[in-house]
């Protein structure tokens, strides 16, 4: 069930799944996706019909849309998505969100630009944020500390330190040296980034209210039997999508 354009799967084989998805989603299998091509950016777009079409989908890490019957996309394999819906102004976006896209807060850039283009107001949004690697195996370098703390006041909040407990590297850690940076060596202790409260508090900061915010799915790197994993594969999995979008019918999200 790949949803991803990758290089280890068949094109007709992905717009088949996509086809599958958008059927389980809307009832109909020709429903459009708007996807987008992903760079770790936090630059969102607008996305309208003519972006389901794109042979080339547009370069960017966020999406929004008020287009009813059009499902906005984002793709993941360990990353962040975020999902956004306004019921009121009938509005909806998309975040890709990996470490790079959240410290350069895209969720609530994103949500600044529903409010500036479209009228969205905070209290009327409710976020849904998805499966992606969790604390307990998101072991991270040094320098991601570094960068959260030139952006958020919370930031050392988001890491904790997490210990080897292999009791053979306990009694000969001579033996387990490595020249690799912090964070980065399988030897205790490591930093652990906690990606999906990073983005929550986004979306509270944005301005959405606790009780609408809603955590789903787990960690894509502990249930490989589930979720595709970009680090458990050692960059072999396929993708993820999550999808969004406003009912063509009555108009509603």
């Amino acid at each position: 069930m790949n949803l991803g354009l990758t290089a280890t799967d068949r094109r007709e084989n992905v717009e088949q799944n996509r086809r599958l998805l958008a059927e389980a989603v809307t009832g109909d299998a020709q429903t459009p996706i708007a996807a987008l091509r992903q760079f770790h950016s936090n630059l969102v777009v607008v996305a309208d019909k003519a972006d389901a079409k794109r042979e080339r989908p547009r370069k960017a890490d966020g999406v929004i849309s008020a287009v009813p019957g059009l499902l906005v996309a984002v793709q993941t394999a360990d990353c962040i998505p975020v999902l956004v819906a306004d019921r009121r102004q009938r509005v909806v976006a998309a975040f890709h969100a990996g470490w790079r896209g959240t410290v350069k807060r895209i969720v609530e850039l994103g949500v600044g630009r529903m409010r500036l283009q479209f009228g969205c107001r905070p209290e009327d949004l409710a976020a849904a944020i998805g499966p992606g690697a969790g604390q307990c195996c998101y072991a991270v370098g040094e320098e991601l500390l570094s960068e959260f703390e030139s952006q958020f006041s919370y930031a050392r909040e988001l890491f904790r330190e997490v210990f080897d407990s292999d009791p053979v590297r306990k009694k000969y850690p001579m033996l387990f040296l490595t020249q690799r940076a912090p964070g980065h060596s399988p030897i205790g202790p490591q930093l652990h980034l906690d990606l999906i409260e990073a983005n929550r508090r986004q979306l509270l900061d944005a301005g959405v209210k606790a009780s609408a915010i809603s955590i789903t799915g787990g960690c894509t790197n502990c249930h490989t039997d589930m979720f595709f994993s970009h680090r458990a594969s050692q960059g072999h999995a396929g993708r993820m999508m999550s999808v969004v979008g406003v009912k063509a019918a009555a108009g509603n999200v």
